[in-house]
């Protein structure tokens, strides 16, 4: 029976769909064509990665090289510590960062007046509005020698020339940017969260790590579930401008990742088609986390992941 009353739903899709084409090619049409422009066709440019490439000869007249670039990158003496600095930013960011959003909205949630919910909200919203530019510029000036942590503290430390302070002043700045926006969607969630079981469950004395785990986890699970399994899969995917912005000579033993390597090779060296053949390492290895991190979640949240 419900295999018959897909096919009837199937085929009623289908038939509302001929006879309402227009609207669709309307609507669809223009979004499908930016698509493919803007992010299918660029697709293309990943050919240089295979070739030497010259801007004068052009994608078609370039000598192809088959896989030197890759082999260059990967036999190189910094491969290992950019690949490590990256997986260590990446993975610290992701252990610390990702619950935190959860917690937020859980504590939100426990909020009964709906003004003071909202001012909080406001304040939690307001940094991600911040660009990554002018947050690293506020972090220079907090850190710097006479910066405010520097007088409170009565010191004279400059924290950016300390590659081994990089990492918690760029996790810990991320968090504060983002985790309160990214909280949104979790609060979203937990409002469709059962009153009636909530009422149950103080009723029946519950505390607050009861009615957390009997009531409120099981509205935000999914979510949970779907952002963890795209954050870890995008573990690669760490944007250069941040990074790159915090650098300095003095700590690029932890900040030169491997986005901020592409940069500098491909656009300051004008070396593209061993960027581009670096940055194409990357994204592989991104697809491959996203596959396998979606498996292991499959296996251990009974057979749901994305």
């Amino acid at each position: 029976m419900e295999a018959k009353a897909k096919d009837n739903r199937l085929h009623n899709t289908l038939v509302y769909i001929k006879q309402h084409w227009q609207l669709y090619v309307f609507f669809l049409g223009p979004a499908l064509i930016l698509t493919i422009v803007f992010r299918y066709l660029p697709m293309g440019g990943i050919l240089i990665a295979f070739q030497k490439y010259n801007p004068f000869k052009g994608i078609l007249g370039s000598e192809w090289v088959g896989l030197k670039y890759f082999k260059q990158f990967l036999s190189s003496p910094d491969f290992l510590q950019y690949l490590a600095n990256t997986l260590k930013l990446s993975i610290f960011g992701l252990l610390w960062g990702f619950p935190m959003p959860i917690i937020l909205a859980l504590l939100l949630n426990r909020i009964m007046s709906s003004k003071i919910k909202q001012r909080i909200q406001l304040v939690l919203y307001m940094p991600n509005f911040i660009s990554v530019i002018v947050l690293c510029g506020m972090v220079r000036i907090l850190l710097s020698v006479t910066g405010p942590l520097n007088l409170m503290l009565g010191t004279n430390i400059n924290f950016l020339t300390i590659p081994a302070a990089f990492r918690p002043i760029y996790i810990i700045s991320g968090i504060w940017q983002g985790a309160g926006w990214a909280s949104i969607m979790y609060t979203a969630a937990l409002a469709n969260a059962s009153k009636e079981l909530k009422e149950a469950a103080q009723i029946d004395g519950a505390n607050i790590w009861q009615q957390i785990k009997a009531v409120e986890w099981p509205a935000i699970k999914d979510m949970v579930v779907i952002q963890f399994i795209l954050q870890a899969g995008n573990i690669m995917s760490i944007g250069f401008e941040k990074a790159y912005a915090l650098q300095s000579d003095m700590n690029l033993a932890s900040s030169e990742i491997i986005a901020t390597y592409v940069y500098k090779k491909g656009l300051l060296n004008g070396d593209y088609s061993y960027s581009t053949a670096v940055g194409l390492f990357n994204t592989i290895v991104n697809v491959i986390l996203l596959i396998t991190v979606n498996k292991v979640v499959e296996k251990l949240n009974d057979g749901q992941g994305l």
